[in-house]
């Protein structure tokens, strides 16, 4: 007899966001719109860390309250809601202060977390390389020092009360320091990560190719991306931060040089930054690349606003001025009318990496763009008995005509800067 197993039950959860009754600054923008795109952005990260969204409540308020951030009154109706849909677990769309969760812990009686703990939780599900995940620990012990002291209960050695009040905020002493020692054993740990990728980085620019760097907001199609021009087969997944380890790899453009691409996290609103600060090893592929590539999902009806926060962590890297192209993927999702509106801005390009649209020209615009390694036009003599420079002209270059006279061979092609260097040629440039 044929026994079915039983399917995984997932965690229920209830979301609560908060806006404030102040008029957008942005034009035909109602107040409270981007905190609920919010909450619903919230609603995705909840089914990428695997829960089963039950319901949700959204708050209008003149300001936040400072003690629970939705008010006394609105803290019942978040209890007896959470009740009706049976959830355990309230997620509130904010970072919250260790006084803010106790008290709504207290209020409530379910167990609550913070828009923060709930991207650790993510982060900590999809870290594959030892580098990540010494990268998660390290933001999820920063994360959770501040926030024992309204713990004393659960880390008591005893029940607590009156004479218990020592041990109590001994053992909080001692899971301080643990946690401090922690942190600096994995700060150790992601430093000599960090010097290990700083010499395998030195390697790659022994040989000169320039460094492309891919970000977005998560969820933009960057790994599709990734995927589409380099065939590294690389994770693609409709969760949300799907991709957190770095990936590196080589593609040739049109003009037959090399480039080192690289895939990295995605990038979300409100990101603490004690992630970017714990994920700086992951993001140094993008503060040496050569050339950006900002990836947008253009079918997202709020691209403008992911685009803004992107572009937030960008300054905050030291990359805000960096050469850069705008990626506009997900086309086939437009409709005609809408695709042709896009058409004219000259630092963007159009693609689809699902279905390859675009991506020829988006091959061809990063070869014009990338600052590193320039291509020269030249013509040149090279002895037919040297076959190695000859091979390395048509690996490395676009030969656009060839005529071999006596003992030697006249060449007319595109080379890298580096590789007419390399092969200590007397050039002969092509005027226009």
């Amino acid at each position: 007899m044929k026994t079915t197993r039983p399917t995984e039950s997932r965690e229920r959860v209830f979301l609560v966001g908060v806006g404030q009754k102040r008029p957008s600054h942005v034009t035909g923008v109602e107040a409270g719109e981007a905190e609920r795109a919010s909450l619903a952005e919230l609603a995705e990260l909840a089914r990428s860390a695997g829960a089963h969204v039950a319901g949700s409540i959204f708050q209008m308020r003149d300001k936040v309250d400072p003690a629970t951030v939705i008010g006394r009154g609105k803290i019942e109706e978040v209890k007896i809601e959470a009740q009706l849909h049976k959830a355990p677990l309230i997620i509130f769309d904010r970072n919250l202060t260790p006084t803010q969760l106790r008290n709504l812990e207290s209020g409530t009686d379910c167990r609550v977390i913070d828009r923060t703990q709930l991207i650790l939780d993510i982060f900590a599900r999809h870290a594959r390389s030892r580098e990540g995940q010494l990268q998660v620990e390290l933001a999820q012990l920063n994360y959770m020092l501040p926030r024992l002291a309204g713990s004393a209960k659960e880390l008591s050695r005893q029940a607590g009360g009156i004479g218990t009040r020592g041990p109590g905020e001994q053992k909080i002493e001692t899971d301080r320091r643990r946690i401090r020692d922690r942190v600096s054993k994995v700060t150790k740990a992601i430093e000599s990560i960090r010097k290990q990728r700083s010499l395998r980085r030195q390697t790659r620019q022994a040989v000169p190719l320039g460094a492309v760097a891919l970000v977005g907001y998560t969820n933009a199609g960057k790994s599709t991306l990734f995927n589409a021009l380099s065939r590294a087969g690389v994770l693609v997944s409709s969760k949300m931060f799907a991709t957190l380890d770095p990936t590196v790899r080589a593609v040739r453009l049109p003009s037959n040089r090399r480039v080192l691409l690289s895939d990295t996290v995605g990038f979300i609103r409100d990101l603490p930054p004690g992630l970017i600060a714990a994920f700086r090893a992951t993001l140094e592929e993008v503060t040496e690349s050569a050339l950006i590539l900002l990836v947008t999902d253009i079918s997202n009806p709020h691209h403008a606003e992911q685009d803004a926060e992107v572009e937030k962590i960008l300054k905050g890297l030291g990359v805000g001025d960096r050469p850069r192209l705008h990626v506009l993927n997900k086309i086939d999702q437009l409709t005609p009318e809408q695709a042709a509106c896009l058409t004219g801005n000259h630092n963007s390009v159009l693609v689809s990496a699902m279905t390859g649209e675009g991506l020829e020209e988006l091959l061809g615009r990063i070869d014009a763009a990338m600052p590193v390694d320039p291509i020269l036009h030249l013509r040149f003599e090279l002895p037919l008995k040297d076959g190695r420079a000859i091979a390395l002209v048509h690996a490395l270059g676009r030969v656009l005509h060839s005529d071999v006279r006596d003992s030697v061979m006249v060449m007319e092609a595109e080379l890298p800067t580096s590789v007419a260097r390399r092969l200590s040629i007397s050039p002969e440039p092509v005027l226009a």
